[in-house]
């Protein structure tokens, strides 16, 4: 086996450098690889109770450092905790850069049932970490126009290679997924990527949240994996009327889709995607 040459570390914290055996026809050879990071991150909530700020941990979740900020705040606002950008005051890194701390406008209040959940969310999905199946449901804030808005199958059929073209950091590890917000014409809006699916689209809504842009009532999301419960149920809390995957969807996501009236599309390709909720926001073309 040969010896590698020293490994730098690269300066994106979503990246780190490890030593790699490579293994071919022609034998083996030690070489410097980079893989996705993964770490925990700890959210924190400050809030007044009675006059004085109390801060209260929320959320541990396995994420790729980056877009922290955003991944926080999305997490609290597509589970309920918070529903429009002006109750949030603050976000800031504490104490190092794997917890961050959310602070809400004064006089703000905080369902402090659904504090008490105490999630715990591994970075391949979320919501088995929740301590309950009540707690599983979030209610939808904003009701999803029917029908509107209506996108051509061309549109869509060209959302993956787009995607796939933006994931600088997949580009470079080959271990990410990624959540893409686009315009009914198809045209990249945002991209987030991160080794948990629910992470990556959290990220992506919080930059949203954050810009006073949500609901997203008149956009098309794309992710890069299979469409989970959890998933659905994010994009509708977000306004999001059309969710589109590489991957399949699954039974409960479909259900869920059903009930809000959003539109899912699965195994989107170059020639080809399945519907299977609101096929009347697709505009296909006549054989």
């Amino acid at each position: 086996m040969n010896s590698a040459d020293a490994i730098d570390l690269p300066c994106d914290p979503a990246l780190a450098a490890v030593p790699v055996c490579r293994i071919s026809n022609s034998g083996s050879t030690l070489q410097p690889d980079l893989l996705a990071v993964e770490e925990p991150l700890e959210v924190r909530l400050s809030h007044e109770v009675d006059g004085r700020r109390v801060r209260v941990p929320v959320s541990i979740t396995m994420r790729t450092p980056g877009h922290d900020d955003e991944l926080a705040v999305g997490f609290l606002y597509t589970e309920g905790i918070v529903v429009a950008r002006e109750q949030v005051a603050g976000v800031r890194a504490c104490g190092g850069r794997n917890v961050v701390r959310v602070d809400l406008t004064a006089g703000v209040g905080v369902d402090l049932a659904r504090l008490e959940r105490h999630f715990y969310t591994s970075s391949s999905c979320g919501v088995c970490g929740k301590a309950s199946l009540e707690a599983v449901q979030v209610c939808a804030r904003h009701r999803l126009a029917e029908g509107r808005p209506v996108v051509k199958g061309e549109v869509i059929h060209r959302l993956p290679e787009i995607l796939r073209a933006s994931q600088t950091v997949f580009e470079r590890t080959g271990g990410l997924h990624a959540a893409a917000l686009f315009n009914t014409k198809g045209e990249l809006l945002c991209l987030r990527e991160d080794v948990g699916r629910h992470n990556a689209l959290d990220k992506l809504i919080g930059a949203q949240f954050l810009a006073g842009r949500t609901p997203l009532s008149d956009n098309v999301l794309l992710v890069s994996g299979r469409v989970s419960f959890e998933l659905v149920q994010k994009a509708a809390v977000a306004g999001i009327p059309i969710l589109a995957a590489v991957g399949a969807p699954s039974s409960l996501a479909v259900s869920l889709a059903r009930k809000h009236g959003l539109t899912v599309i699965g195994f989107v390709r170059p020639d080809r995607f399945n519907l299977y909720t609101g096929n009347e926001r697709i505009r296909l073309q006549p054989r």
